[in-house]
This record gives C-alpha cells, structure tokens and sequence, in this order.
C-alpha cells in the first residue's frame, strides 16, 4: 500500500479478520482522508495475520508476526515510509505493554479503552508518554459526537448556570445470559479478568460514561460511592454498576452502567442541570440535544441546524437531517489525533477544535475504576479519587 506524504501512516496491532473495533478504527481513520494503514500485526496467528494483511492491501512484508517484529520492521525503515502512529485494538491486558513499547520506540499511540487493567499501569504509560515525548490519543469516541460538543459548550459558557446534577448512565442487554461461558468471544474476555482488567461492565462501559461526565460537565468527581454486582451467576467481573457522585463545586451526580438490561441496546444518556435549565443527550438520538428551562419553552437543537457553536459545527459532516453517527464521531477523533501528530504539536486543549482525549482521560478513568472497587469492596460510604491515586503514586514510587 503507498501512502500519500500527506496522510499519516499508521499501523495496527490487533483488528485482524472476525474482530470488532479493527475495522472500526479503519473506518475512522480512513473517513477524511488524512490516516493511511501502511502495516499491522494484525493476530499471532500466522495464517489469519496473513489473511488479514492481504485483505487490508497491506504488503507481505509489513504484516509482522507480533508487536516486537512491527516495531524492529518499521524502525528500520526510511523516516519517509515508515509508520508514524500506532493503533491499538488488542483486549485490554495488552495495552499498557504494547503503548509503552511503541512510545518507546518513538512512535505515537492511538489506544482503545480502557487504557490499561489497573491504575499503576496506566500511571506507566503517564511516564512513557512525558519520557517520550510522544502523543497518546484513547478511543473515548462518544465525546466525537457533534452535539456532545455543543452540551460541553453551553455548560462551559454558563447557559445552564451553575452546575448541580449530572445524571450518565449506560445501559446494554447483551451479557444478559452467561454467553462468555458459551464461546462468545467478545464476551469471554470481557468477563475474563486476566485480559478485561479489574472490572467488567465498570471497565468496559462505566468508563465511557465516567469520562463523557467529567468532559460535558466540566467538572471533576471528588467523592463517590459504588455498588458492584454479578448477576449472572458463574461471572468473575461485574456485569451491574451504580454509584453516586459527588463532583467539584458541590455538584451531585449519578452513574449506571449495566450490560445486563435485557432488551436495551446501547443507551448511553447523558443529563446535565443547572440552576437555571438542563441538557439531555443519547447516543441513540445523537443528532438531537434537548435544552429545558425554568422559564421558557424547551429547545430542541439539531446536528447542522441553526445556532450552534464554531466548535460544534468543525465536528459535523453532513447536511442537516442526515445521521451523524458512530462511526464519524471517532473519525472526528482520529482526524484531530493525525492533524496533531503531522503538525508536531501537544495534544490540543479542551474548547480547541482539534482536541482529542488522551492521557489525562485515561487516568482520570483508571483512577475512577480502582475508586469504584476499592469502595465497593469496603466499609467506607465515600472513596475520594484523589486519594486513591495518590496512594499508587506513592506505591511506585516506594517500588522504584
């Protein structure tokens, strides 16, 4: 595959034939134009690596047989050919070991979430990031969202007023019946907590509504109290999540993220109220933002229609009426990660267009994971998150 000086060129490790989120990145990356797949290591099976690089247009010998092989291969190359980024779609046991080896070797890192199985490896990756100098972008599509931006805008110029509830949750059925006991694979390492990490449903889902919280709100939980639960019975990691928020400011909030709503599909939902109005977002009506109000009539606000912010607008592809979906909103993360990395710039601020998440989402959501299960798990009615991270910096740092 030849890839224009004008694209980035990234490789892929993980993604090969049968998996999900692979070709899901692809799709992003490949949206506007600006990110050229040039070599993968795509599984550690030989014959499906193969497969899968012949049928990505990937030539033979770019399709490495593992990360290590990728890296060397792609080092070795002239600056001009070689990868510029990784992406990395593996289950989540191997992404803080693959982003540190690629950061590492100079390259830059797009990463599915959650960005690691517990606390102290992400806090690894923090320190690969700063000793590398590198970019590290984490796959929280659902803040692509066009009108996610237009709610994070409103907020933040003080529409609403002064924040005082925040209501996420998450809510799928699919894990309803013990299908990872069944073969599922998707399933199986979902639920497994050598690949999944320390939680199931609460890593998986509860991260996303976690950071689209934090990110639309503006503000940061402080404090939180959880409650953890296994329905189905045979099941290692959650499967049901629960918490009350306490944020920044005095703000209260609630989270609920469950892959065990029998019937629901992906219901992520997002509320926000002030003193003076509230927003509601859903991923299932993503084109839509509905504004309420104390003293006049509610507002419907749509994708590409009258009113919405310069922000809001960078985001959006299409002509008022037409979907904007899932797949566009990563591909508006994507397009800001590629622009970043080939312009050589730091990761661009929150309320700039080219703003992607990264390592500062990635560790506000690992520490939120540990703090959920550390209170779970324990008498305490309230964990404070600071307190949980501080106490894995101190253990690296007595471990060093």
């Amino acid at each position: 595959m030849t890839a224009s000086a004008s694209r980035l060129r990234y490789g892929m490790v993980g993604g090969g034939e049968g998996a999900f989120i692979g070709a899901v990145h692809r799709m992003a990356a490949a949206l506007d134009g600006e990110c050229a797949l040039v070599c993968g290591a795509f599984s550690s099976d030989g014959e499906r690596n193969a497969r899968s690089a012949a049928a990505l247009g990937i030539e033979p010998a770019r399709a490495y047989g593992s990360l290590e092989a990728l890296l060397a291969g792609e080092a070795a190359l002239p600056t001009s050919e070689r990868m510029q980024a990784l992406a990395i779609v593996t289950p989540n046991h191997l992404h803080a070991p693959m982003a540190i080896a690629a950061l590492d070797a100079g390259f830059d890192v797009m990463s599915e979430k959650p960005m690691a199985l517990n606390l102290d490896e992400a806090l690894a990756i923090a320190e690969a990031v700063e000793r590398s100098g590198r970019l590290y972008g984490l796959a929280f599509t659902y803040s692509g969202y066009p009108l996610v931006e237009e709610a994070r805008v409103r907020v933040a110029r003080g529409d609403l007023g002064a924040i005082r509830l925040v209501q996420v949750e998450y809510s799928q059925g699919w894990l309803s019946q013990p299908i990872d006991a069944g073969g599922n694979k998707q399933a199986e390492w979902r639920t497994d907590p050598a690949r999944a990490g320390l939680g199931g449903c609460l890593g998986d889902i509860g991260t996303h509504a976690f950071q689209l919280a934090e990110h639309v709100s503006g503000l940061s939980v402080e404090e939180l109290s959880a409650d953890l639960t296994i329905h189905v019975p045979g099941r290692r990691l959650d499967d049901d999540v629960s918490a009350l928020l306490r944020f920044e400011g005095g703000a209260r909030g609630t989270l609920k993220a469950s892959q065990v709503a029998a019937g629901d599909e992906n219901g992520l939902r997002l509320r926000v109220h002030g003193e003076k109005g509230g927003l509601d977002w859903s991923q299932q009506e993503p084109n839509t933002l509905t504004l309420r109000w104390l003293d006049r009539p509610a507002e419907i606000v749509r994708a590409a229609g009258p009113g919405l912010d310069a922000l809001t607008t960078a985001r959006l592809r299409t002509p008022s009426g037409h979907p904007e979906g899932y797949i566009e909103a990563f591909a508006n993360l994507y397009r800001s990660f590629a622009k970043t990395v080939k312009a050589g710039t730091a990761v661009p601020a929150i309320g700039t267009a080219d703003w992607f998440p990264g390592i500062d989402d990635g560790l506000r959501t690992m520490t939120f994971v540990e703090a959920m299960i550390e209170n779970s798990a324990g008498d305490a009615k309230w964990t404070r998150l600071a307190d949980v991270l501080a106490a894995r910096r101190n253990t690296k740092g007595e471990a060093a």
